[in-house]
């Protein structure tokens, strides 16, 4: 991992704290389980101002590329809220499993992350705002 931590602008940290509480009554397995990692994730991040974030992390309306070695596959998306998300458009929410496996990374970073086929290993290839 790039940086040791999670990094999340503080404005951000605020929206997605709504969203995980929202989606608290999930039921669905694998939906609760990206949900309460990245919860527990968050309790160690490292939170910036606006005009302290890196550029290479991913946050609310990056567009980020990933790859998988396990499905020799590689894609792009946008991360957005859930209002937001259209996958015709590539418009994946923070709430999807690929979206909050992906919020705070940083571009280079590897990250094993629980999917509904299984656990995936991912790599952050590259992120734009």
């Amino acid at each position: 991992m790039k940086n040791e931590k999670l990094v999340i602008e503080k404005k951000e940290f605020l929206v997605l704290k709504q969203l995980l509480n929202i989606e608290e009554q999930q039921k669905e397995t694998t939906v609760k389980n990206h949900i309460l990692k990245l919860r527990e994730e968050l309790k160690e991040a490292i939170f910036l101002d606006e005009e302290e974030m890196h550029t290479d992390v991913v946050r609310f309306n990056s567009l980020v590329t990933v790859s998988s070695e396990d499905s020799n596959w590689k894609n792009t998306f946008q991360l957005v809220v859930p209002s937001k998300s259209n996958i015709a458009e590539k418009k994946i929410s923070i709430l999807m499993p690929m979206g909050s496996a992906v919020m705070g990374y940083a571009k280079g970073d590897v990250i094993q992350w629980e999917f509904p086929g299984g656990i995936k290993s991912l790599e952050i290839l590259d992120v734009k705002m």
